[in-house]
């Protein structure tokens, strides 16, 4: 009977060792995953959007003036999906406020997507960041239209006619998107 036990206890330490080694190989690929997402600086838009018309949206503004989407027509579209609670989203909305005083004049409107689940603290960040342009409250919905926002920030680069043309996602070389951002200036 011991030596039924001992076999019956030396297979089930053979599981849990395989278990164990399938776990930490699940877990090792998610980080790899996780960091490999979060490393990405320039990325196109996912081919179900790429190319297609930015799906259209009506919200109001952090200050309750309705914003729709399709009113930028005829304007190149920074729409940046951010929080408050995300580091590289406080380190590039103070480029967006200068982006936006800077080209704005030449057809560029950067739209702000606030991820959080209050208003008022987006509105306090946007305080403190000098925010210049227009910010509405993302939800689940709002995110599902642009492939789901499954990590911050998500920035999509709209052209004159309303096509996403670049997707951005992660913490994000400033000046590869301010470049891409002028190429699209320079196109009609």
């Amino acid at each position: 009977m011991s030596m039924g036990n001992n076999l019956a206890r030396n297979k089930m330490n053979a599981m849990s060792s395989r278990r164990y080694r399938s776990l930490r190989l699940r877990a090792w690929l998610f980080l790899c995953l996780l960091l490999g997402a979060g490393g990405m600086r320039a990325a196109p838009a996912a081919d179900s959007l790429l190319l297609k018309q930015a799906p259209s949206f009506v919200r109001k503004d952090l200050s309750g003036h309705r914003v729709d989407l399709s009113a930028y027509r005829g304007k190149v579209v920074v729409l940046n999906f951010w929080a408050t609670w995300c580091a590289p989203c406080q380190l590039e909305m103070p480029r967006f406020a200068s982006w936006q005083k800077q080209y704005g004049p030449h057809g560029l409107q950067i739209l702000g997507v606030s991820m959080d689940d209050d208003a008022a603290a987006a509105r306090k960040a946007c305080g403190k960041l000098q925010v210049n342009y227009p910010v509405v409250m993302g939800d689940e919905r709002l995110g599902t239209l642009y492939g789901g926002i499954l990590g911050l920030p998500v920035t999509y680069l709209i052209d004159r006619h309303g096509r996403i043309r670049a997707k951005f996602k992660g913490e994000t070389d400033l000046k590869v998107m301010e470049n891409r951002i002028k190429e699209l200036l320079d196109t009609r």
